[in-house]
């Protein structure tokens, strides 16, 4: 039986594209490259900031300043990663269907710390998350195992009691690893180039309301 449902954060709970663009955008400002579409940036934002590098540079981690650029892009995206960042339409009536089940809900995002201690606290949501993992709260990001398994412990439900809900390949991966049911949300950060039917999520669902037809009253 399910017990509990946990989240990934960017582009499943909240749409934090526009500012994470915004912040990237300023970046190529300085080195004085042309900014990026936000339809260029939406697809790829659930990446964080390795991937938004190497969507505005045109390079790969291995290059002798993607290190740098990540950086500084952490540090532009300090000043603004609130400035639009808003829920998905339907989440709060999500999580006041769990809540009328009784069953406890939890955030677990590769975003860093620094943002997520801020950013999670003044997000509207109906109520508040019972635990939140972040990237490197316990040293390693998903898809390693360890940040479910954190966050299961912290509210002490086994994961094979737990949901997990996220809308990037690694979030099934470390669903699956630790034996929670994954499942896909299909209104989140998915590029053209993903193939998110071979990811192999439990369930699929469109729209955060979906996701209350598969828990039980």
């Amino acid at each position: 039986m399910i017990k509990a449902v946990l989240f990934d954060l960017d582009g499943t709970l909240a749409d934090t594209a526009r500012d994470l663009g915004a912040a990237l955008n300023r970046l190529l400002a300085e080195e004085g490259l042309p900014p990026q579409p936000y339809s260029a940036i939406r697809p790829i934002a659930s990446h964080g900031a390795r991937g938004l590098v190497s969507l505005g540079f045109g390079i790969s981690r291995e290059h002798p300043r993607f290190e740098e650029y990540r950086l500084r892009f952490l540090d532009h995206y300090e000043h603004s990663f609130a400035d639009e960042t808003i829920l998905f339409e339907g989440v709060n009536e999500m999580l006041q269907g769990l809540a009328e089940r009784g069953l406890t809900w939890g955030i677990i995002t590769n975003k860093p710390m620094r943002f997520t201690d801020r950013l999670v606290p003044d997000l509207p949501f109906a109520t508040q998350p019972s635990v939140t993992v972040s990237g490197d709260t316990v040293g390693v990001p998903k898809p390693d195992p360890a940040p479910m398994l954190h966050a299961a412990a912290q509210i002490g439900i086994n994961p094979a009691h737990c949901l997990y809900v996220g809308d990037a390949e690694r979030d099934i991966q470390a669903g699956r690893a630790v034996g929670m049911k994954t499942v896909l949300a299909n209104w989140g950060y998915i590029s053209e180039q993903d193939h998110p039917q071979a990811w192999g999520a439990d369930i699929c669902i469109d729209q955060p309301q979906d996701l209350l037809r598969h828990l039980p009253v």
